[in-house]
């Protein structure tokens, strides 16, 4: 009998939070599960058994959670996303649990210090940047405001891959994160289901019925699912993320093994492995391609195939699927589930072709991140077809009942009928993932109002044509908790101080900080942490890198994935220029300024390595010039992951989000430096715009071309050569770099990438490369009117409690999935 339907069963009780019984259950862990005494135990053995102990507590409220769900029948939610990034997980789950000043009393009874054993806890590398990110903020948001909900994901065992810089170029490691366990997670062996590749489909005639299509697969291969409890504010709810794990169902051949064939023996495992060893791999060559595709159907179909028997567990039948069940896509990566849920429907579960046509539209709800055409996957038929006969079937087939819907439509020309196919005839016929997420959802989100838009007029246009209600916005937002109060603790005791505890559950209550914005006594208090915050931050960067930077310069930093749209080139030739001008002239008095940089370029994205190059050529150069007095300095940091932005972000002064206006769809790196009293530089692009309207313009430093604008240019034949030619600064820096300034050991190196500038500039750095120096200088004006910038920064901080996730969630549980 299920637990979860027999009160009678005698429940353990729940573990204390009291210190002195705290430390007693560490104590315990220690010795009885870590194996250590106290006299031999290493920080690392603390840390494995303050989890431990950590993880008993938030059991016990996962376990009442998932009693209080399943009694009351609640609507369930399933996020599927191909990233988390969720980073360590300590602190958040202290924090969450209000327990801080319990463990603390509790270690120091055991002479053993917080802080240094939370710093040996690894970052879990299973995510990229924001999309990831912003899956793990939900996730605590979910729980946060009471959603029943699961997470699922990909348990990789390295993930993305680890960043070192030798001699100023990208070089990808392996981030073996997972290589001493993972104490957080339980491994559910019961919830294993087999995933299956290739092979042919057989038709099955019966007289009088319907025909049964069976797959028989070429390959198979197990999903073993492992469990992370994921806790909300005050430990309201507390929620799981299941990530898979793959395994060969038979990991190896005896008789290959045993006839000497020791390494095919063992090919089946091997290629188990592989699915689930790296997060993006490098898609530059087939092999890479096809196993993205391999991993996205992989994690899909075990997620749904759980999903399907956890409700039939609980209700009998699927008849009521849509009413108890909400599947969200995180963007196009697992829009192949909406494939494999009509194949499961209708192949394994025996419902009728429509009926599983509009089950699965009313259950699932896609995300779209992006406007690049390309970021929404298309992949080629023959590759499909080769691993998914049956589901490439079922793409025609719901591609037929679609395109023949669409022609009765008034105003359906040939073209529109082209644009809704699940399949893009254009040359190599490929099937078009981003459709599939459309057609099969009810509900179709942007994440910021611009990107909603945007969506509208650009890579949906036609859709949203014969689907007008379906297009909707919900603006991103983050965890105040992690963003906030965890990584800033000073600023957040101040914050306590001046207008108490109310923000701790409803941000929005930040706004009685703006009543102090102009108070001179705050002011110095408000400027002390931002001080402290870049003095730690200086320290780090010493102790990694051997660079000694001054806190009392601006902190300008600039922390995302390396991609061209996103312009951290445009910030590099800016400091070029700037670097020109300090030396040309020495007698103006010039605003010191650190330019900081973090992110991870892809493996094969040639253009976007080049750049991480570029900036510490630059650096190299600009930080050894004794012309430069010290003025300006430029810093790389590697290997950025969420641990790191949790010390940069506080100690930010400038935020760069200076993205091509029309192609960030939301960002939230903007509203993490926000929220912690940096000031904006950018363009309107994005949640800039939102951020804006709620910070004031005037709290912000806006620039260049607007997303109309931008459009109108590249269709008039945007010409940068003559921009270029005409900006004086602009002409010196290009020419600087693509000769050799900076690259004395490889003159040529940068000659294509600055030439790409002069022949096309897609990403418009010309065109609002002097309105960004402008800006910049504007920037130096508001910093030296310290009273200024300071009621600026606490503007900031008290103006953005409406982007939390808290709120995005609410938004999406009322008018998206129905579960509040």
């Amino acid at each position: 009998m299920n637990k979860v339907t027999n009160p009678d069963l005698p429940l353990p009780t729940p573990r204390s939070h009291d210190a002195d019984e705290l430390a007693a259950s560490i104590l315990e862990k220690l010795i009885y599960q870590v194996g250590k005494d106290t006299i031999v135990a290493k920080p690392h053995d603390w840390l494995r058994a303050v989890i431990l102990a950590i993880r008993d507590r938030v059991t016990d409220k996962w376990m009442e959670s998932t009693r209080k769900t399943y009694e009351a029948g609640s609507k369930r939610v399933y996020y599927l996303s191909l990233e988390f990034l969720i980073g360590r997980l300590l602190r958040d789950a202290i924090s969450n649990l209000e327990m801080i000043d319990a463990i603390n009393k509790a270690l120091a009874k055991l002479d053993v210090n917080l802080v240094e054993i939370a710093g040996l806890e690894p970052d879990a590398a299973l995510g990229n940047g924001g999309l990831g990110r912003l899956a793990a903020c939900f996730m605590e948001s979910m729980a946060t405001v009471d959603v029943p909900a699961y997470g699922y994901g990909i348990r990789y065992v390295n993930g993305l891959f680890r960043q070192e810089i030798a001699d100023g170029w990208q070089v990808e490691l392996p981030e073996n994160w997972l290589a001493h366990g993972n104490p957080w997670e339980f491994h559910r062996r019961e919830s294993t289901y087999e995933i299956n590749f290739g092979g042919k489909v057989d038709i099955i005639e019966e007289g009088g019925k319907e025909p049964r299509y069976v797959w028989k697969p070429a390959e198979r291969m197990m999903a073993e699912a492992y469990d992370t409890p994921v806790v909300g504010w005050r430990a309201k709810r507390v929620n799981t993320l299941r990530l898979w794990s793959a395994d060969a169902i038979d990991p190896i051949l005896l008789d290959k093994f045993n006839a000497g064939d020791h390494i095919g023996a063992l090919q089946e495992s091997t290629k188990a492995e592989t699915l689930t060893r790296v997060l993006y791999p490098a898609d530059a060559n087939p092999a890479g391609q096809e196993l993205r595709l391999r991993q996205e159907y992989f994690f899909s179909s075990a997620s749904l195939q759980d999903i399907l028997r956890r409700h039939k567990q609980q209700f009998g039948d699927l008849s009521n699927l849509p009413e108890k069940v909400a599947i969200h896509l995180n963007d196009t990566h697992p829009a192949i589930a909406v494939i494999e849920m009509m194949r499961l429907l209708i192949d394994i579960h025996d419902i009728a072709f429509d009926e599983a046509w509009d089950m699965t539209v009313k259950t699932f709800a896609y995300t779209n991140h992006t406007l690049l055409p390309e970021a929404l996957e298309t992949w080629p038929v023959p590759l499909f077809e080769r691993l998914f006969p049956r589901h490439m079937q079922l793409i025609y087939q719901i591609n037929a009942k679609i395109l023949l819907e669409a022609r009765k439509q008034k105003g359906a020309t040939d073209e529109a009928i082209r644009q809704i196919s699940l399949i893009d005839e254009g040359g190599e016929r490929r099937v078009r993932m981003g459709n599939i997420a459309f057609l099969g959802s009810h509900s179709i989100n942007g994440v910021s109002a611009l990107h909603t838009e945007l969506m509208k007029e650009t890579v949906f246009y036609n859709l949203h044509r014969i689907h007008p209600d379906r297009i909707n916005n919900k603006t991103n937002g983050i965890t105040p908790r992690r963003w906030l109060k965890e990584c800033n603790p000073g600023l957040t005791r101040l914050i306590r101080d001046v207008i108490g505890d109310e923000f701790l559950d409803d941000t929005e209550k930040l706004k009685a900080l703006d009543a102090f914005a102009e108070d001179s006594s705050f002011q110095e208090r408000f400027d002390a942490v931002k001080r402290e915050n870049k003095a730690r931050l200086s320290n780090l960067i010493g102790e990694r890198l051997g660079t000694r930077i001054d806190p009392s310069a601006i902190f300008d930093i600039q922390i995302k994935r390396i991609h061209e749209y996103k312009r951290q080139l445009l910030n590099i030739i800016e400091a070029v220029a700037l670097y020109d001008q300090i030396r040309s002239h020495p007698e103006m008095d010039w605003v010191p300024r650190v330019k900081l940089f973090a992110g991870k370029a892809a493996p094969s994205y040639h253009n976007a390595k080049l750049i991480i190059k570029l900036a510490n050529d630059v650096a190299r150069v600009i930080n050894s010039d004794p012309a430069v007095r010290g003025l300006l300095k430029i810093v790389f940091i590697p290997n950025y992951n969420v641990s790191t932005a949790e010390v940069m972000i506080p100690a930010a002064d400038l935020s760069e989000q200076i993205s091509t206006a029309g192609m960030e769809a939301s960002g939230t790196g903007n509203m993490k430096f926000a929220i912690n009293g940096a000031l904006t530089i950018g363009t309107l692009d994005g949640a800039n715009v939102e951020m804006r309207d709620w910070i004031g313009a005037e709290n912000m430093v806006i620039f260049g071309m607007t997303a109309e604008e931008v459009e109108a240019a590249r269709a008039d034949g945007y010409n940068p050569r003559e921009l270029i030619e005409g900006s004086k600064e602009l002409s010196q820096a290009l020419s600087a770099i693509s000769s050799g300034v900076f690259s004395h050991d490889d003159p040529g190196r940068y000659a294509d990438l600055i030439g790409g500038i002069y022949d096309h500039d897609w990403f418009m750095v010309a065109a609002d490369f002097d309105a960004y120096a402008a800006a910049q200088r504007q920037v130096d004006a508001i910093w030296n009117d310290r009273t200024a910038w300071n009621v600026k920064a606490i503007r900031n901080t008290a103006r953005m409690g409406w982007f939390s996730s808290d709120r995005a969630i609410r938004e999406y549980a009322r008018d998206i999935w129905g579960a509040l």
